[in-house]
């Protein structure tokens, strides 16, 4: 849903946000997504706790990369079509930039840049942005006893390994029955869902296939329009096709691709952009972000204006309140697994700490947490 002329962002002011956030979003789409609604919601009221959730409701039922698909929302939802191309483009930007130069760097010099003291500081403040925002998305979504007893059981499905889209459909589904059946009297009603699978075929081993751009953009769209779940997957997919099947790649190339994707802010599809830069240079790192991005505008261009619609509806509003509460869910458990890694001594303990008291009782801005948490961590590891 577009805004009245007098109400929409201008694309300039978009741009800066979403540069910025691509520049400084460290720590994966959990983190993004984080730092995003700090922005969006909290400091410039552009969406509602409730538009924010069902936005994020709806990039988990879609394939591809959750926190470039929110940028692409908000974008759409504030200033239309120009919107949609320029939050996502300025999102996605910044980080193919970055691992372009260190694509650069590791074909030049064939290893990656020590980043480690870095990261030791910019982790524990990546925690307490999420927290502040699964505080203040969880006042939002849990909005009946039903719902908090629905994330509760998402939570624990989500930690026993659960696949995230059977929870996200069950949510839906549990909420959509209990409505039914609130406006059938108690008679109930059925909901009946389906949701296909992607797997990752096993190629049979053979003659390496030689190296073509169109062949690359092919891997990288499909790759992207089918992709569910965390960097692992992303792995798994990346394996099958680039190692076993077109042997472009070695595991230990693939290793470190993926360890670039992890490690740089903004998206970790980016990934892509740096195993393009290995094979085909300039070009190759092109095609292949092209690749893997171009199917996450097009799911947003299908899906983003049925989201108003749906919530309209009650059926439909309960599914999504049901997904919503499931998504946070999600963010919970990764957000406990990113923890424990990211916590590994009583300094940076105190970091984490520190970061949440300065978010919640000062309202300092998570951009400037993060690159304090990146100075502090850089000037520990020189000391150390």
């Amino acid at each position: 849903m577009t805004l009245p002329p007098g109400e929409r962002t201008p694309l300039r002011e978009l741009a800066l946000l979403f540069l910025k956030l691509g520049t400084i979003a460290f720590g994966g789409p959990a983190a993004h997504i984080a730092m995003m609604e700090d922005e969006v919601v909290r400091r410039r009221g552009w969406l509602t706790h409730g538009q924010f959730l069902d936005y994020l409701g709806a990039t988990n039922l879609i394939p591809g990369p959750n926190s470039t698909e929110m940028a692409i929302h908000v974008g759409y939802g504030r200033r239309g079509w120009p919107g949609f191309v320029v939050a996502g483009f300025s999102f996605i930007l910044p980080a193919a930039f970055i691992v372009t130069g260190i694509a650069w760097a590791y074909v030049r010099f064939g290893t990656l840049p020590a980043v480690t003291g870095l990261l030791n500081g910019v982790k524990p403040v990546v925690i307490a942005v999420v927290l502040q925002a699964l505080w203040e998305l969880g006042r939002s979504a849990v909005k009946t006893p039903w719902l908090g007893a629905l994330g509760g059981g998402a939570v624990v499905a989500t930690a026993l390994g659960v696949n995230e889209l059977v929870v996200l459909a069950a949510a839906g589904a549990a909420m959509a029955l209990i409505q039914a059946r609130r406006q059938l009297g108690g008679l109930g009603a059925g909901l009946a869902t389906a949701s296909g699978s992607g797997s990752v075929g096993i190629a049979v081993a053979g003659a390496a296939t030689p190296f073509g751009l169109w062949p690359l953009f092919a891997v990288f769209v499909k790759i992207g329009a089918v992709l569910f779940g965390s960097g692992y997957v992303l792995l798994a997919f990346l394996r099958a096709d680039l190692v076993v099947r077109l042997h472009w790649l070695t595991e230990t190339q693939l290793l470190d691709a993926v360890a670039v994707g992890q490690v740089t802010p903004g998206p970790v599809f980016t990934t892509a952009t740096f195993i393009g830069y290995v094979l085909g240079r300039a070009p190759g790192a092109a095609v292949a972000t092209v690749g893997i991005f171009l199917p996450a505008f097009v799911f947003v261009a299908l899906s983003g204006p049925l989201v108003p619609r749906l919530r309209r509806s009650p059926v439909a509003g309960a599914v999504l309140d049901g997904v919503n509460v499931a998504s946070l869910a999600l963010m919970v458990v990764v957000t406990w697994q990113l923890g424990r890694a990211a916590l590994i001594d009583p300094l940076t303990g105190a970091l984490a700490v520190l970061s949440a008291v300065a978010l919640l009782r000062f309202g300092v801005n998570s951009a400037w947490l993060v690159a304090g948490g990146a100075a502090a961590g850089l000037i520990l590891s020189a000391v150390r």
